[in-house]
Order: C-alpha cells, then structure tokens, then sequence
C-alpha cells in the first residue's frame, strides 16, 4: 500500500527492521552511510535496494534534514555500487518513489537500482 511521504519516521518499517538486523537479507554493499542489498521480488535480473542508515521517510524529507556528510556519503554509495556491479556499461535505472502517487510502499527513502537487460521507457505513454 503506497504511503503518504509527509507522514513521520516509523520506526517498524521493514527496513529499519533490515537495518536493526531483525530481518535478514541479502546484504550487497555497507558503509557508514548506507545499506544495499538485493530486493526480494526483482523487477529486473539486477535489483537493488539502497537505503540511508538514518531515519527519512523520502528523497525530499533526506535532502531537507540529512547532514551534507550524509547525503553526500549516500549518493557516493549508490554509484559505488553500480560501479562495483559492473552495471556502469551497458547502463542502469536509479529509481526512488516519493509518496502514494509514485507507488512508494515503505517509509524509508530508498533507491532501487535495476539493470541486466534493456529496460525500455521509463513511464508508459
């Protein structure tokens, strides 16, 4: 169910959950300011989730409270992984859904990152 992204933190959220280590998964990439790991039901052969090691709802929610050294320390993760995957030639999809229109189903920004096959347009005409 697509959330509303003005709500607050929820802290039961399945990836504060993956982020306590209460629910496993499948760990890609960690450092001090982000976690990745392979999504459970792939929409692609690559599909992985980046999420910030703090507490936002959304992309506009991190950009307005995350501290420079956090944000900057995500956004370089995110790349890290793309590149460290091998994924930088022949391209991928950054994606991050931001509240109940976008389809956002967890309270926690995230970023998939989708690549292994042409991913067509971005949105259907």
């Amino acid at each position: 169910m697509p959330i509303d992204a003005t709500l607050p933190y929820d802290d039961d959220n399945v990836f504060a959950k993956i982020l306590r280590g209460e629910i496993p998964s499948d760990k890609v990439y960690e450092d001090e300011w982000a976690y990745a790991f392979n999504d459970i039901a792939p929409q692609a052969p690559t599909h992985v989730l980046v999420i910030p090691k703090g507490k936002y709802v959304s992309w506009d929610d991190f950009s307005a409270r995350a501290s420079d050294a956090e944000i900057g320390g995500f956004v370089r993760a995110v790349g890290k992984i793309a590149r460290e995957a091998g994924l930088v030639e022949p391209g991928y999809r950054l994606l991050a859904n931001v509240g109940a229109d976008s389809g956002q189903e967890v309270p926690h920004l995230h970023v998939h990152i989708f690549a292994g096959r042409p991913l067509g347009r971005m949105v259907a005409q």
